[in-house]
């Protein structure tokens, strides 16, 4: 069971993908850190780096009629300090992406300063991701 804090930065990781979900720019603002700086890097993107090239690129892909529908699954969080890393699985159209979000704590509410997307491998035969477990 998740502990109080984990259970938060649970809920702020859903927030972030719930703005990414409705495609709500200003959600996706409210979830960024502003005092910390900011980093993302999108699936097949260089990595952006400052809270202004960070909501640019938001902006681009929520406003196109094209922005990909995201459903996540296996959300798994640790709490190191004062951040909270929280890795999932994105699945988007075709690809499953593997994803890793980093909160911090700002004016007492966990905010997103960096975003990592990474295409997962495939296997041939299922056309499902390959996943590895740490025994």
């Amino acid at each position: 069971m998740p502990t109080p804090l984990e259970d938060a930065v649970l809920a702020a990781n859903r927030a972030f993908y719930n703005a990414f979900l409705e495609r709500d720019p200003h959600a996706m603002e409210q979830i960024w850190a502003v005092e910390h700086p900011a980093s993302c890097i999108h699936p097949g993107w260089a990595p952006l780096l400052g809270r202004e090239n960070v909501m640019a690129s938001w902006r681009a892909i929520l406003g196109s009629p094209e922005a990909p529908r995201v459903e996540v699954t296996d959300p798994k969080v640790v709490v190191l300090g004062g951040a909270g890393l929280v890795t999932c699985v994105e699945h988007i159209t075709d690809a499953t992406i593997a994803a890793t979000n980093v909160f911090v704590q700002e004016s007492g509410e966990w905010r997103l300063v960096h975003h990592h997307g990474s295409p997962m491998p495939m296997t041939r035969s299922s056309r499902r991701p390959v996943s590895s477990r740490m025994n």
